[in-house]
C-alpha cells in the first residue's frame, strides 16, 4: 500500500543509514519537501547518545519545525522499515512534541 501526503496532512518519510537517521515532511501533490531534520542537523547534541536516542531527538526537532510551519497532522511512512528501534523512537519523539499521526 502506498502512503500519500497532502498540504494539510504531509507524509513523514523516514530513512535510516548505518550512522544517521533522516526524516522529512513531503507534500506529494507537488512533490515538495516542507520540513526536514536529521542527525546531521544537531551534531552538538548527540555526544554520548545511543542511535535510538538520537532518532528520538531528530523526531522532536522535526516536530518543532513542522509546528512552526503550521503542520499538526501527518501520515507516517516508515519506508519499508519495521516499526521498532530507531523508526519507532523517531515517531515517539515527534508525537511527544505535538505531531499527530
Amino acid at each position: 500500500m502506498r502512503v500519500h501526503g497532502t498540504v494539510q496532512r504531509p507524509r513523514l518519510n523516514v530513512f535510516r543509514s548505518l550512522r544517521h537517521v533522516y526524516a522529512q515532511l513531503i507534500d506529494d501533490t507537488v512533490g515538495h519537501t516542507m520540513v526536514s531534520a536529521s542527525t546531521l542537523d544537531v551534531p552538538q547534541q548527540l555526544g554520548g547518545l545511543s542511535k535510538v536516542d538520537q532518532a528520538r531527538l531528530v523526531g522532536g526537532v522535526l516536530a518543532e519545525r513542522a509546528l512552526e510551519k503550521g503542520v499538526k497532522q501527518v501520515v507516517f511512512d516508515r519506508g519499508g522499515y519495521k516499526y521498532h528501534g530507531r523508526v519507532k523512537a523517531l515517531a515517539e519523539g515527534a508525537r511527544a512534541k505535538g505531531l499527530q499521526f
